[in-house]
């Protein structure tokens, strides 16, 4: 079963292993949040991330990244080149909980899965229309 690790800008990937653990909290212990300090480096981040990675060598792992183009996406970037690993940016909660549904999956469908749910899940409502009846609508 592919772990998962959420790589963001802090607090969001504590956040994001929070919002897992509420609905998800058998599977709590299966995501790893790793937060990026503002000043901290690609360097200090991939030294963080190779030290958390070590216990999961030979480990399916899903990687899922905040913003592309930004340090906690280009050092999971990286890792992309690890075997068994899949690298998401663009992180959000239906992305998450996808991928934590699924998580029995093997890696690639999984991965399928997670990007399904990250875009499936965004959505534009409506504004709710005023009733015919003239009637105010309720708050």
């Amino acid at each position: 079963m592919p772990r998962l690790l959420v790589i963001a800008h802090v607090p969001l990937a504590s956040a994001f292993k929070s919002v897992a653990s509420h609905v998800y909290p058998e599977a709590a212990g299966e995501v790893i949040a790793v937060d990026v300090q503002p000043a901290q480096t690609c360097e200090a981040v991939d030294d963080q991330l190779r030290e958390v990675l070590a216990p999961l060598e030979g480990q399916e792992v899903l990687v899922l990244a905040d913003v592309f183009g930004a340090t906690p996406c280009n050092v999971a970037q990286r890792l992309a080149e690890r075997p068994n690993t899949r690298v998401l940016t663009g992180a959000n909660v239906p992305m998450l909980w996808r991928a934590l549904s699924y998580r029995h999956q093997p890696l690639e469908r999984l991965c399928a899965l997670a990007m399904a749910g990250a875009t499936q899940g965004v959505i534009q409502l409506a504004p709710k229309q005023p009733p015919e009846s003239g009637e105010p609508v309720p708050k």
